[in-house]
């Protein structure tokens, strides 16, 4: 590996990174010794990359450092072009645009034998026939409560199709292959819900945002078993 491609993937490392990452951790990930990891680190600092830590500690990077345009490996084409296929697929009409935007982008800035090999790209999603028989009709809506943060009042249809009304606390949805879930707390019960996105009929904002306590929410819903009420 070029020593300049290594600075780089250390800098890529560290962003993917909440919290501090030691110099063993990096050694291993680029299969290198604790000693280059160090001199590299020293020369980045250097340079004003601005890295916090020291050896026997761990390494953070400052938020909102941006490195210069990158080009882009084939692996990272490839997982370009398989998530936004994945999300044309499972998503609504809107986040199926957003996903062909991001292809169309990505596109316009590659080496035409990368763009087409992008383009050919055998990383393939069937399509389903019917949408809304999978999703139901208000995924835009629940996608905008779950970035917002906004309380919803919904029906929901249980598996014998009774409905009820609840208010509920939008945390975040979970998609698998058959079945797209919408995770949240639900004010009626007073506990975590997990709501099929096609038995959910007629959401509405009923004002207010909820605090999602900086994702510890979110952090407690996960932490309860994924099946539909």
């Amino acid at each position: 590996m070029r020593r300049a491609d290594r600075l780089l993937q250390i800098v890529q490392a560290l962003r993917r990174r909440r919290g501090p990452m030691t110099a063993q951790a990096l050694a291993d990930e680029l299969e290198v010794s604790r000693r280059t990891i160090y001199r590299d680190v020293l020369d980045l600092q250097a340079s004003l990359v601005p890295i916090e830590g020291e050896a026997g500690i761990g390494y953070v990077l400052r938020p909102g450092y941006d490195l210069p345009p990158l080009m882009f490996t084939v692996e990272e084409i490839e997982a370009i072009v398989l998530g936004a296929r994945l999300a044309r697929d499972r998503g609504d009409a809107r986040l199926a645009r957003a996903a062909d935007d991001v292809l169309a982008k990505v596109s316009a800035v590659l080496p035409p034998p990368l763009a087409v090999a992008m383009e050919r790209s055998a990383l393939l999603v069937p399509s389903r026939a019917d949408d809304d028989a999978a999703f139901g009709p208000y995924m835009a809506t629940l996608r905008q409560a779950v970035r917002e943060r906004a309380r919803l009042r919904i029906g929901y249809a249980d598996a014998s199709g009774a409905v009820t009304t609840r208010v509920v606390w939008p945390l975040a949805l979970l998609f698998f292959s058959r079945v797209t879930l919408l995770g949240c707390w639900c004010e009626l019960r007073a506990s975590y819900r997990f709501f099929r996105t096609d038995r959910i009929e007629d959401p509405q904002a009923v004002g207010g945002r909820f605090d999602a306590r900086n994702g510890a929410l979110l952090d407690e819903l996960m932490t309860n078993e994924c099946s539909p009420s």
